[in-house]
């Protein structure tokens, strides 16, 4: 089994649940070839470098996964026959230095799963003695115009 790599293109007209319905659709088809998904990272909504399909936008998916080199072209022609999908491209990793690059960036995206996204913290509650205490506030002098003039 090799190492591969795509990046999907899906159509940026869908909602966020329809887009992972898409994702798990383009897994599907990885698994179901005899692959075995390493690690995913979602990209998001990016701008295109030229319009496909009248489509400024898309959002960004990459697989990493090991299949067997015959599976690959079947896997291309169901990407071919989706039309969720405005763009895909496979990047196959053969010699030892790409393995190794390969590798490298599966851990950065198991890393990158890995980090919960980031959370709002709660504000501080006050408790009943804070809440009745009354606030200093901070009086400036405030110089009039007669003042001034002296």
């Amino acid at each position: 089994m090799r190492n591969y790599e795509n990046l999907v293109i899906v159509k940026p007209t869908f909602t966020a649940e329809e887009i992972q319905a898409s994702v798990k659709a383009i897994e599907e088809v990885i698994t179901s070839n005899g692959g075995e998904i390493a690690a995913t990272s979602p990209m998001g909504m990016r701008k295109l470098a030229y319009p496909i399909d009248k489509n400024e936008r898309g959002y960004y998916h990459v697989v990493y996964y090991s299949v067997a080199p015959a599976a690959i072209s079947e896997i291309e022609r169901r990407f071919r026959i989706n039309e969720d999908l405005l763009r895909f491209v496979t990047i196959k990793y053969d010699s030892n230095r790409e393995i190794l690059a390969y590798n490298g960036l599966v851990a950065k995206a198991l890393k990158a799963a890995e980090v919960p996204a980031k959370v709002e913290t709660p504000a501080v509650e006050e408790t009943p003695a804070e809440a009745e205490a009354p606030v200093a506030e901070a009086v400036t002098p405030v110089e009039t115009t007669e003042a001034a003039a002296e």
